[in-house]
């Protein structure tokens, strides 16, 4: 493609063979089109190199890029920020699945709303078939247009990474990127709630699957989820725990002192931050991955079969 496309999507994937046929589909069948989809795979061992380059011989918009070796999630990411062309950008997941309307209604959020940095959907989670298991509604209060309320409610509300988002490109780079410490993931989302509000799609647009294999449940302790973001986050000497939990910390005091808005909302920020730090002192959930809370709304009220592309047909 020699012209920019609107839309940049970064899929970085290590051996999604599973569910990277259908990832793709979802994507590519999208009712809004200008778009390129980066697939960077971190040297992949199994099929994924063989689906994604089938793919990208049948659609212009897919670039398949590998990488020579694993070099950790996080790098493999931020990759994908880096070579994208769009003036918007969205990570998508080789695992997940996306309602043929998100990118649409997202882009039109941004586009009617010049204030928001990023727009999404609700998300539902879905088990290995593809079934919805869970319904849940937005807990954040990141539309709110302050910014210490926007901090402060990613700080202590429940969730807080926002996988489904299509993000202004601009506002993205401006950020730190992704790194490997603890919650590397809620850090980010952070900093960029300190840019600006984020829109949420009153709809059940994005769907994340759980399943043995996905990340949190294969890299369960701080550790390894670490050093799977990061493969030097192995070396105890040089990584200890103290500096993987201190960094994350150090996330959210660093997105303070670089984000653009007053000192007088840099203050409360931060008085939010000594509070949260404060709940969290000697609190050994600190060093385990959060769990998600039950949302009140019933998986029966979303179907994936009808509104996720490439799922005709299948048995709900």
């Amino acid at each position: 493609m020699s012209t920019a496309p609107r839309l940049s999507i970064g899929l970085p994937v290590y051996n999604g063979e599973d569910y990277l046929a259908e990832s793709l589909d979802a994507l590519l069948g999208q009712s809004f089109g200008d778009f390129e989809l980066i697939v960077s795979d971190n040297a992949s061992t199994d099929r994924t190199e063989e689906i994604s380059r089938d793919y990208a011989k049948l659609d212009s918009r897919v670039r398949y890029v590998r990488q020579p070796v694993n070099i950790g999630c996080a790098p493999n990411h931020n990759y994908c920020v880096d070579v994208a062309r769009g003036e918007l950008f969205k990570w998508a997941s080789d695992d997940d699945l996306y309602a043929r309307y998100l990118l649409e209604r997202c882009i039109e959020a941004l586009d009617e709303h010049p204030e928001f940095v990023l727009s999404h959907s609700w998300t539902a989670m879905i088990d290995e078939k593809g079934v919805v298991t869970q319904a849940l509604e937005y807990p954040l209060n990141t539309v709110s247009p302050h910014a210490a309320e926007r901090f402060r409610s990613t700080l202590f509300a429940p969730g807080g990474d926002d996988d489904g988002a299509v993000i202004r490109t601009e506002v993205l780079r401006r950020v730190a990127p992704l790194d490997s410490y603890h919650h590397a993931d809620r850090t980010i989302i952070s900093e960029l709630a300190l840019h600006g509000p984020f829109h949420q799609v009153p709809d059940w647009l994005y769907f994340r699957r759980d399943h043995p294999g996905r990340s949190e449940h294969e890299h369960p302790t701080v550790r390894r989820r670490a050093t799977n973001l990061d493969p030097k986050r192995a070396d105890k000497l040089r990584h200890p725990m103290i500096r993987l939990l201190g960094e994350y910390v150090l996330g959210y005091v660093n997105a303070i002192r670089n984000a653009p808005i007053s000192g007088a909302e840099k203050r409360e920020c931060f008085r939010y931050l000594r509070q949260w730090a404060l709940n969290r002192a000697g609190n050994p959930a600190m060093g385990r991955m959060p769990v998600q809370a039950e949302a009140e709304t019933g998986p029966r009220e979303v179907s994936v079969v009808s509104v996720v592309a490439g799922q005709e047909g299948r048995v709900p």
